[in-house]
C-alpha cells in the first residue's frame, strides 16, 4: 500500500454499504429480526394498536403496570400506559435515578385519513365518508388504492368498542376514487399538491340502498342498519369515535435480494418497534432504561398523549421518588436517543439531497445531530460532547451507523420529538432508520438499518 493510500486511509471518513462489510450471521440476523418487525407492522396500524401490542409483549417479558408509591428494586420491569395512546417502559437500574436515565423515545402515530364527527353521507346512491387528513401527507397519493378502518365507538354509557375493518383477506376494503385520465382536463391544471383536495379525499364505503322505495338516502340507511347489527351504533355516536382510514397492504419483502421491507406506518414504527424490542430485552441496567412510545408526533406532539405534556417528565419524577431521589437533577443527568427516521437518498430525486450529508440505505443507522428547516428552525441541535458520547457507543459496540440531514438546507426539511426532550434540559441526539418514500401510504426501509437501530437502542440502554 502506498503511503498516500495509507494515509487517506487514516484520515479520510469513508462510509461503506453494510451489507459489504456485515458478515453472513448479521444479514441473517438482520433478516430474522425484520420478520417479526413485519407481523408488528401489520398488526399496529395505528396509535391505539401499537400501545395494545406493547403491552401484551411487555407482559410476556414480566413487565407490570408501575404502582405509584410502591417500592421497585433494581431490574423491576414497569410500563406505563397512557390513555392507551402513549407508553413507556422502564427497566430500574442499579444506581439512583439522579445518576441520570437512558431514554430511547419513538412515535407511532402516522400519517393517516380521520374520519369527521359527522362523516357518513350519500350523493347519487353512493355511501362515503368525509375525512380529515392527519399529518404531512401528499394527497394524491390516496386514491385509488385499499383502506381499512381502524379505531373505537366510544359510547354515552362508557363502553369502547373496537374497529378494524378489512385487514383480512375475506373482509371488504375501502377506497377513494380518482378522475380517470379521459375526463381529468381541468383536473390536470392544478398543481400537484392541489390535484386532489382535502375536501375531495371522500371514502366509499357503499351502494346498496336500504330494500325499500319510499324516502330518500337509503343507501345511508344501509349502511348505518349494518353497522347498527354489527357494533350496536347509531349515526350520533360517530360524534364520539376515533376512526382512522389506513392503507390496507401488507408488510412484504422488496426487491429480488428480499433485502428491503415495504409497508404503511414505518414512519416511525421502523424506530419505536426496535425502541420496544431493545427494552424488552434490556436487564439489570446500571441507569434506569425507559423507552416511551409516543402519539402526535405528527402534527406537533400536541396534547395530553404527545410529548410536549409533562407525561415523561412525570414518569422520571415517580421513579426518582420512589428512590428518594430529587426528580429535576435526574432530568439534567438524563440521556436519551430521539428515535426517529431520516430521509433516505431516492436514486430519482437525488437532487433534494446534499449527498455528504445525507443517509443511504444499507448504510445503518443514521445519527441526525440536528433536524428542522432551513435555518435549523426547530430543532435541539445535540451538543458536540453528546455527538462524541454517541459515536463513541456505537463504534465500541461495533454498530454500522452513518450521519444525515434532511434534505438540502433551503430544500425543507423537518422535526423531530427531540426539541421537546431537549426542553427538560436532557441531552438528546436523534438516531433512526433513513426512509424512502416517506409519509407515503407505502414506505421502504432497508433490513440491515432498522436491525442496527435495535442495536443502537439496546447498547444505550442496557
Amino acid at each position: 500500500m502506498s503511503d498516500i493510500k495509507k494515509l487517506k486511509e487514516n484520515l479520510f471518513y469513508q462510509r461503506k454499504n453494510g451489507r459489504q462489510i456485515s458478515t453472513e450471521e448479521v444479514l441473517e440476523t438482520a433478516n430474522n429480526y425484520c420478520e417479526n418487525y413485519k407481523k408488528f407492522l401489520d398488526s399496529a396500524k395505528t396509535e391505539r394498536e401499537a400501545v395494545k401490542v406493547a403491552v401484551c409483549l411487555a407482559e410476556e417479558k414480566g413487565f407490570v403496570p408501575f404502582e405509584y408509591g410502591k417500592k421497585y428494586n433494581a431490574g423491576d420491569k414497569v410500563y406505563f400506559n397512557n390513555r392507551g395512546k402513549t407508553i413507556a417502559l422502564a427497566v430500574i437500574g442499579k444506581k439512583s435515578a439522579e445518576k441520570g436515565v437512558n431514554i430511547t423515545a419513538a412515535h407511532i402515530d402516522s400519517p393517516r385519513l380521520d374520519l369527521k364527527p359527522n362523516p357518513l353521507y350519500e350523493e347519487i346512491e353512493l355511501a362515503l365518508f368525509k375525512t380529515h387528513y392527519y399529518g404531512g401527507i401528499r394527497k394524491y397519493q390516496w386514491t385509488t388504492i385499499p383502506l381499512s378502518l381502524h379505531g373505537v365507538f366510544a359510547l354515552k354509557d362508557g363502553k369502547v368498542l373496537e374497529v378494524c375493518i378489512g385487514e383480512k383477506e375475506d373482509e371488504p376494503k375501502f377506497v377513494i376514487n380518482d378522475l380517470l385520465p379521459h375526463l381529468a382536463t381541468e383536473q390536470n391544471k392544478r398543481t400537484l399538491a392541489e390535484g386532489v383536495k382535502g375536501e375531495e379525499l371522500n371514502v366509499l364505503v357503499g351502494s346498496h340502498p336500504f330494500k325499500s322505495d319510499e324516502g330518500s338516502e337509503l343507501v345511508k340507511l344501509n349502511i348505518l342498519k349494518l353497522l347498527n347489527e354489527k357494533y350496536g351504533i347509531k349515526e350520533e355516536d360517530f360524534l364520539s369515535a376515533e376512526l382512522e382510514m389506513v392503507p390496507a397492504y401488507k408488510a412484504c419483502d422488496i426487491g429480488f435480494d428480499r433485502s428491503l421491507v415495504g409497508a404503511y406506518g414505518q414512519d416511525d414504527r421502523v424506530c419505536a418497534y426496535p425502541a420496544l424490542t431493545a427494552i424488552l430485552d434490556v436487564e439489570n441496567p446500571e441507569k434506569t432504561a425507559i423507552a416511551i412510545l409516543t402519539d402526535k408526533e405528527e402534527i406537533g406532539s400536541m396534547g395530553n398523549t404527545g410529548l410536549r405534556s409533562d407525561f415523561l417528565r412525570f414518569i422520571i419524577g415517580d421513579i426518582a421518588k420512589m428512590q428518594g431521589a430529587d426528580a429535576t437533577i435526574a432530568l439534567r443527568n438524563s440521556k436519551c436517543l430521539s428515535a426517529d427516521v431520516n430521509a433516505g437518498v431516492d436514486p430519482t430525486f437525488q437532487d433534494v439531497s446534499e449527498k455528504r450529508n445525507a443517509s443511504l440505505l444499507n448504510y445503518g443507522v443514521v445519527v441526525t445531530k440536528y433536524t428542522g428547516s432551513r435555518g435549523k428552525s426547530g430543532t435541539s441541535d445535540a451538543s458536540a460532547e453528546y455527538v462524541a458520547y454517541v459515536r463513541n457507543l456505537l463504534d465500541d459496540a461495533g454498530i454500522i451507523w452513518q450521519t444525515g440531514e434532511l434534505g438540502k438546507v433551503d430544500a425543507g426539511g423537518g422535526g423531530t420529538v427531540a426539541q421537546y426532550v431537549a426542553d427538560l434540559g436532557i441531552d438528546v441526539i436523534d438516531l433512526g432508520v433513513p426512509v424512502l418514500s416517506m409519509h407515503a401510504p407505502f414506505e421502504t426501509t432497508a433490513k440491515l438499518d432498522v436491525y442496527m437501530c435495535y442495536r443502537a437502542m439496546y447498547e444505550f440502554m442496557k
